[in-house]
């Protein structure tokens, strides 16, 4: 199985917790061997996530900075590369109505790439069913069925 994380299921291993659900996924796809990709559009979507609660006691920088080398470093995790085509893309979705542009960009890339989207995202999935486009969009829930 190849999936691109959507930001939330990178959180926990930057030190924010986003609920039992991404637990789970998480666990899930760690017992399924998958071949986990991410965006540094999700990085930087994570740093704005972060900056929000930085003055927080519970903020730990140590554990950020090990999360983050841990995505980017370890080989565990797969970048990928986004090109033209995957901003082009983005952009069309965009017009068609769904604003937020870092979700467009990893939809964009999981078509592109061939990659099955991780996320949380409700409103992503019931934007992409109602305007035809493919679903690539997988919930926690669903990846035992893959």
């Amino acid at each position: 199985m190849r999936v691109l994380l959507d930001t939330s299921f990178l959180l926990p291993t930057l030190g924010i917790d986003t609920g039992d659900e991404t637990s789970k996924g998480l666990k899930k796809l760690a017992e399924a061997e998958a071949k986990i990709s991410y965006s540094t559009f999700s990085i930087l979507e994570s740093l704005w996530a972060l900056a929000r609660t930085i003055q927080k006691e519970t903020f730990d920088l140590e554990t950020f900075r090990l999360g983050l080398r841990s995505i980017m470093e370890s080989g565990r995790y797969d970048r990928v590369a986004e090109d033209s085509e995957v901003f082009s893309e983005a952009l069309k979705i965009y017009r068609l109505g769904h604003r937020d542009m870092i979700d467009n960009i990893l939809y964009a890339s999981s078509v592109r790439l061939d990659l099955r989207l991780v996320t949380l995202d409700e409103a992503l999935k019931e934007f992409i069913l109602a305007h035809g486009l493919t679903n690539t969009l997988v919930f926690p829930d669903q990846l035992e069925t893959l």
